[in-house]
């Protein structure tokens, strides 16, 4: 009677011990890396600033400090209605607000245009875009590109919208807004930059390699 000689893996525990560094190793540079690869800043040399209307005040007056040190020709405003006092409010949209905001801050009146984007109850970032686009695309302006002016770690997301709409006809190049509510580079310690982190990393999976109208 022959042997048979058969060889059987077994997971030791200097196998688990090493894995669970590897996964310990990797999340830790997963936490310390993922704020600035969704707030990324990618400026390219443009003509035009947009700025997402929905920034809050002090992310506008920080658009008008690129604005002054670049070498732009025209600041866009773009954005949805408002969501809260849309009946009592002067300005119906963030596009119309912020543009208003800006004058309000001493920005010259003449370099100023909002760009409006229909009402949607989802998608608006793309509706943003899809808006510039077509107000582009009708305006006697000639643009072959412009710098995204976005808040944290929403910019990636607008990022791909806009270059998606549009694409191939004008570059996009980003820059985000540094939040003052959390401290980016420790983000997990407050709740609200957790919040914000984390709900912005499943968005970005899902426009990424889903549906990037989200």
């Amino acid at each position: 009677m022959s042997l048979i000689l058969r060889k059987v893996w077994v997971i030791t525990r200097k196998f688990w011990v090493i894995a669970l560094m590897v996964l310990i190793i990797s999340m830790i540079l997963i936490i310390r890396n993922v704020h600035p690869f969704l707030a990324v800043n990618a400026p390219i040399k443009a003509d035009i600033l947009v700025v997402e209307g929905w920034l809050p005040d002090y992310a506008i007056e920080s658009a008008i400090a690129e604005f002054k040190k670049g070498e732009y020709r025209q600041l866009i405003t773009t954005g949805v209605p408002l969501s809260k006092g849309y009946y009592l409010a002067e300005y119906k949209n963030y596009a119309e607000l912020t543009a208003a905001t800006c004058i309000a801050l001493g920005f010259d009146k003449d370099k100023v245009v909002a760009v409006p984007a229909a009402s949607v109850v989802k998608h608006r970032t793309a509706a943003s875009a899809i808006a510039l686009r077509d107000w582009l695309a009708a305006s006697a302006i000639k643009v072959e590109s412009i710098n995204l002016y976005s808040f944290g770690t929403h910019a990636r997301r607008s990022w791909i919208v806009f270059k998606q709409v549009l694409n191939p006809e004008i570059k996009v190049g980003i820059i985000a807004a540094e939040p003052q509510d959390y401290n980016p580079q420790e983000w997990w310690k407050s709740s609200e930059g957790f919040r914000t982190v984390i709900g912005e990393i499943i968005a970005y999976i899902y426009a990424r390699f889903v549906d990037w109208k989200t």
